[in-house]
């Protein structure tokens, strides 16, 4: 079996969690998810079987589009309504909907983002959770992420309660916060705030409307029809440009070689070599050598 599982995953099962059972149900040990979901969020995650897995991190550098929920008043440990609350302050004021699209407004495009402690990200060799668990607070490295839309969802005018919440819409890089991206917006509109549900409702390209439960997969499975629900490895690929290539060069390419850089070469970033509809290999211009492309990563070579 070679290809992506648009899998939907649910609440209460962490990435790792999916792949395991994953790899029962299919039968295979070559299963690989694309970017890590928190266990108490749902939605899209792509799984890349077999050969696929070699395409994983493209898969997961790949835009992502979430549907969530802030809830201000009240800030947590883990910036996520499953933590402990260490801030609260009542709203007493109404606040005007055109105030919260302001800050939205504002927050998109290029933003810098310093991960919470409860994440999976590595300090020192060891990742922020660990600390956090142990009640260590580190210093955090900052990272640039790209916020591609950030609007809001539902139709009202004012927010007003104690702890109003309101729900948003956000299509982003890889390696965005979704919960520190909530708290910003409660910080800018005065209050601490949590995300207080999440769900990832693109990924890669492919949306719930794709996916497939872990319940249908294993359905599929039973019936050795599993095989029917895998995307091409090249779906993964999308976003990058393709080259087509004659039957001499993919032979050359299947083995890795060094290629003169063609004239009509597509892009300066990476590119398929694509033969007869299949993806082939990744290859980028040479660092070093004017005129050269090399391999990046070989898909195939039988």
């Amino acid at each position: 079996m070679n290809g992506i599982l648009p899998l939907w995953k649910p609440r209460g099962m962490t990435s790792h969690d999916c792949v395991f059972k994953l790899r029962k149900i299919l039968r295979t040990k070559k299963v690989g998810h694309t970017g890590t979901l928190d266990p108490e969020v749902s939605g899209v995650l792509p799984i890349c079987i077999g050969r696929a897995t070699k395409i994983a991190e493209y898969i997961t550098a790949a835009g992502k589009t979430y549907e969530g929920e802030v809830t201000l008043g009240s800030s947590t440990t883990t910036e996520d309504a499953w933590g402990e609350v260490v801030e609260t302050k009542t709203v007493e004021q109404p606040i005007d909907r055109e105030r919260v699209q302001e800050i939205l407004n504002g927050l998109t495009g290029e933003i810098t983002q310093t991960p919470p402690m409860y994440s999976a990200v590595k300090v020192n060799g060891k990742r922020l959770y660990e600390y956090a668990r142990q009640g260590i607070e580190v210093e955090r490295p900052s990272r640039k992420v790209h916020i591609h839309e950030l609007l809001l969802i539902g139709d009202w005018t004012e927010l007003e309660g104690e702890n109003p919440c309101f729900s948003f819409k956000v299509s982003c890089s890889k390696g965005t916060y979704v919960r520190t991206l909530a708290v910003e917006i409660g910080k800018q509109l005065g209050y601490p705030a949590h995300m207080s549900a999440l769900t990832r409702t693109s990924s890669a390209g492919l949306s719930q409307d794709d996916c497939f439960t872990l319940e249908q997969v294993e359905e599929y499975a039973e019936g050795n029809r599993a095989e029917e629900l895998l995307s091409p490895l090249e779906s993964g690929l999308s976003h990058l440009p393709k080259m087509e290539i004659s039957d001499t060069l993919a032979e050359k390419v299947k083995n890795g070689a060094r290629l003169e850089e063609p004239g009509n070469w597509p892009g300066i970033t990476e590119v398929v070599m694509v033969h007869l509809d299949r993806a082939i290999a990744i290859y980028r211009r040479h660092p070093e050598k004017p005129g050269v492309i090399k391999p990046v990563k070989v898909l195939f070579n039988d």
